[in-house]
């Protein structure tokens, strides 16, 4: 039911994770994906697989956006669906978190999206419109323990997408956001290294929810690929959770 035939797709944070799972689907689907990411070996590697380009950006660094969204248009000819995916995650409290970690964040979780989004919106208002999905979080909705700089980036990242949706629908952009539950990528991995837990263990902590799992890539990256197509026409400003029942 979903095809991106045509479709230009650029995805931050492409090497790993949900991104790579996005980018691979997006590929399957028709479209042609630019890879931007930090990690060369794992950007490269994803773009290759989904027969697309790979750029090496630093998403929190303006310059390094300037460049891949140029790469898009000199290699792909546009931007019709842009995956603001990329970020991390400092696992602390508001007392232990040091001002260089909670700025880091901020750069990579929400300033990134703001960078990428401002550079590739004029060029879909100028062709007729676009689709911008957010990854969010479900720690976006709710709040999480010891996780408050990335509850404070992904809060911000889910009501940016609602404002983002209202300042840009009537050049026919759409902007949605998708917030994930805890999902099997590197990320889930690094939490559990963070917090001095034994990566089993937290898993199985992560899959007690109403679907009883934690998340693939590919369950996050199916409904990153409805809101890229055209089968999500008059879909706007909306937050999906896509966690197995988690926030419910």
């Amino acid at each position: 039911m979903i095809d991106l035939t045509g479709k230009r797709a650029l995805v931050t944070g492409g090497g790993a994770g949900i991104g790579r799972a996005t980018a691979l689907l997006l590929g399957e689907l028709g479209a042609r994906v630019l890879v931007a990411d930090i990690d060369t070996d794992g950007g490269e590697a994803t773009a290759k697989e989904a027969g697309g380009v790979f750029v090496r950006c630093d998403v929190s660094r303006r310059t390094d956006c300037e460049e891949a969204v140029r790469t898009a248009r000199d290699q792909l000819g546009g931007v019709d669906v842009l995956f603001n995916n990329a970020g991390i995650i400092r696992r602390s409290t508001v007392c232990e978190i040091a001002d260089d970690d909670w700025d880091l964040v901020m750069a990579v979780n929400i300033r990134s999206v703001m960078l990428m989004s401002r550079l590739v919106i004029p060029g879909m208002a100028a062709q007729g419109g676009g689709s911008i999905i957010n990854t969010g979080s479900g720690w976006g909705i709710s709040g999480g323990a010891r996780a408050v700089s990335y509850c404070a980036s992904k809060g911000a990242v889910v009501n940016m997408t609602r404002a983002m949706a209202i300042d840009h629908g009537p050049d026919l952009v759409r902007v949605n956001c998708v917030c994930p539950g805890d999902t099997a990528t590197g990320m889930l991995a690094e939490e559990a290294r963070q917090l001095g837990e034994r990566a089993d263990a937290f898993y199985e902590e992560a899959a007690e929810r109403p679907l009883g799992r934690i998340g693939q890539p590919r369950d996050i990256a199916r409904t990153v690929a409805f809101l890229a197509s055209d089968a999500a026409a008059f879909i706007s400003g909306a937050v999906i959770p896509v966690d197995g029942g988690g926030t419910a």
